[in-house]
C-alpha cells in the first residue's frame, strides 16, 4: 500500500514566472517530486513536449489526450511510469497553456492516488495564484516607475460614493503622503476656481453620457505651489448607468512654463518688456471683444517729443535706456487691464479696456504730465516730452480706430508737442 508521507512543515512551491523558464521550472519540479516522493516530474505543453524535467525519465508513448483542464491519476502499462499524475497549470496565457506530469514505477491505492492529487492540485493552484500576485506587484511597480519618469499617475473614482483610488504619482503630484486618506471634495479645493468649474462641466456630462474628457487644469499643492496637470477620464458604466470613471493625471508644469515663455517672447518688446506690436494688433483686431477678450474702451497713440536728438547727441545706449524709462512711465500711468505697447522706435500705443471704465480724457492728461519731469541719461537731466492722441472705439472697425488715434496724435504735435489730442468726427 502505498503510504507515503508529507514532508513537515509548509510546502511553498514556487512556479516560474512563465513556464519556459527553465531555471526556476527546474527548481520547482524538484521541490514539488520532493515532496511527495514521486520518481519524476516534467512540464508539459500541449502537444506533450517536455519543457523542463527532474528525475527519471518520462514515459515514453504518453498519450496527449491526458491533458484535459482538470486533473486526473491513471496505472498504465510502463514500468517507469505505472502511475501518473496530470494536472493542469492556471496560467496568465489561455493560449499556452501547460501541465504538471508526476511518475512513479510503483501503482498506488485509488483512495491515496486520489488524496495526492487533490493535494498536489492545491498546492499547484496556491502556487499559481502566488505567481500571478507577484506578476501583479511587479507589473504595479513597473506601471510606477514608467509612471514616475513621465510623471503620471493613475487614478480612479467609484460612482456613485465617489471613493478615490490613486496610484503613487497622483499622491506625489498633489504632494500628499502616499497612500494617506483622500476625499474628492477635499482635494477639490485644491484646484484654482477656474479649473475647478471647468471640470464639474466636463465631468458632469462625461458620466451622463458615459463618455471621456481631457483638459489641463491648475491646482495649487499642499506646500502652496501652482502646478499644471493634463487629465484625461473615462466613464465606464452599464445599462447606461456610471459605475467608475477613471485615467491619468500628468504634471505638465514645465510644459507650461515653458509655453508661457515662449508666448511671452512671441509677444513682448525685448528692449522694455511691453507688449510688442504683433500682440498689440492682435488686440486691436479683437475690438469689440467678439474674439474671447474684452470690447476696446480706446485707443492711444505716444510719440516721444525729443527722442531723435537723444540718439544723436547720446548714443544708441542712452537711447535705449531713454525707451525703458519712457515704458516705465507709461505703465505706471495706466490703470490695471490697460494694454502698453510698444509699437515702433520711439511709438508707443495703449488699448483701454472698455469694462474698466476708465477716464480716457484724464488718461491723456496723466500721461502728459508724467512726461513732463526730465529723464536722467548718463547722470544728467534730458527733457523728452510726449505727444498723446486719442481715440474713442465706436461701431468702426480697428483700421479706422487707429487711423482716427493717428489723426489726433498729429494735432497733438502741431499744437507744439506735450499735449494730447482727442478724435473727433467731423
Amino acid at each position: 500500500m502505498y503510504a507515503q508521507t508529507f514532508s513537515n512543515g509548509p510546502f511553498p512551491p514556487e512556479l516560474p514566472p512563465e513556464a519556459d523558464s527553465l531555471a526556476a521550472g527546474r527548481a520547482f519540479l524538484k521541490r514539488l517530486r520532493d515532496f511527495t516522493g514521486m520518481a519524476g516530474a516534467a512540464l508539459v505543453t500541449r502537444d506533450g513536449r517536455p519543457v523542463e524535467r527532474d528525475g527519471d525519465q518520462p514515459p515514453s508513448g504518453f498519450d496527449v489526450e491526458l491533458l484535459g483542464p482538470s486533473g486526473l491519476v491513471t496505472v498504465t502499462d510502463d514500468a517507469v511510469a505505472r502511475f501518473m499524475m496530470v494536472i493542469p497549470i492556471p496560467g496568465i496565457d489561455p493560449h499556452k497553456p501547460h501541465w504538471l506530469l508526476l511518475w512513479a514505477p510503483q501503482a498506488r491505492p485509488v483512495a491515496d492516488a486520489n488524496l495526492l492529487l487533490a493535494r498536489v492540485t492545491e498546492l499547484v493552484a496556491h502556487a499559481a495564484m502566488a505567481r500571478r500576485r507577484a506578476a501583479e506587484v511587479h507589473r504595479q511597480h513597473l506601471i510606477e516607475r514608467a509612471s514616475a519618469t513621465a510623471r503620471i499617475g493613475i487614478w480612479a473614482c467609484s460612482l456613485p460614493d465617489e471613493t478615490l483610488t490613486w496610484s503613487d504619482g497622483v499622491y506625489d503630484l498633489f504632494e500628499l503622503p502616499r497612500g494617506s486618506r483622500i476625499d474628492r471634495a477635499q482635494t477639490l479645493k485644491m484646484y484654482t476656481p477656474e479649473s475647478a468649474e471647468r471640470m464639474q462641466v466636463l465631468r458632469a456630462n462625461a458620466i451622463a453620457t458615459l463618455g471621456d474628457f481631457n483638459f489641463d487644469a491648475e491646482i495649487i499643492t499642499t506646500t502652496g505651489k501652482r502646478r499644471w496637470m493634463r487629465i484625461t477620464a473615462t466613464v465606464d458604466g452599464s445599462n447606461g448607468r456610471a459605475r467608475k470613471i477613471f485615467g491619468m493625471k500628468q504634471n505638465i508644469t514645465e510644459e507650461k512654463l515653458l509655453a508661457e515663455q515662449t508666448r511671452r517672447l512671441a509677444e513682448t518688446d525685448t528692449l522694455t518688456g511691453l507688449a510688442n506690436r504683433s500682440l498689440f494688433q492682435a488686440r486691436l483686431d479683437d475690438l469689440h471683444g467678439v474674439g474671447g477678450g474684452a470690447p476696446i474702451g480706446a485707443l492711444l497713440l505716444v510719440d516721444l517729443d525729443r527722442f531723435k536728438s537723444i540718439n544723436d547727441e547720446m548714443g544708441h545706449a542712452q537711447g535705449d535706456a531713454c525707451l525703458i524709462e519712457a515704458g516705465r512711465r507709461l505703465v505706471g500711468s495706466c490703470p490695471p487691464g490697460t494694454l502698453v505697447a510698444r509699437i515702433g522706435g520711439d511709438e508707443f500705443a495703449i488699448v483701454t479696456d472698455l469694462h474698466n471704465a476708465a477716464d480716457n480724457q484724464a488718461l491723456c492728461a496723466s500721461i502728459v504730465q508724467a512726461f513732463g519731469a526730465p529723464f536722467t541719461l548718463a547722470g544728467e537731466p534730458r527733457p523728452i516730452g510726449a505727444s498723446v492722441g486719442m481715440a474713442v472705439r465706436g461701431r468702426h472697425d480697428a483700421d479706422t480706430l487707429y487711423r482716427n488715434a493717428d489723426l489726433a496724435l498729429y494735432q497733438a504735435k502741431s499744437a507744439g508737442r506735450g499735449t494730447w489730442r482727442q478724435f473727433i468726427a467731423a
